[in-house]
């Protein structure tokens, strides 16, 4: 799925716009950013309702292409230009974390997990 078509799914504003033709095979939805660093195995796209910095950065670290920002979360600039600084897209989603991670999952979008056979 490439970024654009979750943007499209997800009714998601696009506050930075990155490589939107850019391919992601999974997603994480998650608050706190230490799971993310500890589970999230392959590049995604990182779902979240908290707003500060720290997101970027996770994302960079883990490789991700984009950060959804649900909930209609105001996004302060500070965020919005250190994503512009590591090419990283940026949405904001009307729908809560679960709703947005169903829908990407029933488009064909699912979760990278390191618990053999699950997908």
């Amino acid at each position: 799925m490439k970024i654009k078509d979750v943007a499209e799914i997800l009714k998601a504003k696009i506050l930075n716009e990155g490589d939107m033709e850019a391919e992601v095979k999974t997603a994480c939805g998650s608050d706190m950013m230490s799971d993310v660093l500890a589970f999230v195995k392959e590049q995604g796209i990182l779902l979240t309702g908290l707003v500060n910095p720290q997101v970027i950065r996770t994302a960079e670290m883990m490789d991700m292409h984009c950060v959804v920002f649900v909930r209609n979360k105001e996004i302060g600039e500070d965020i919005l230009n250190l994503a512009a600084q590591k090419d990283i897209t940026v949405l904001a989603s009307p729908h809560r974390m679960f709703t947005a991670c169903g829908l990407l999952y029933s488009n064909g979008l699912h979760g990278g997990t390191d618990i053999e056979g699950w997908q």
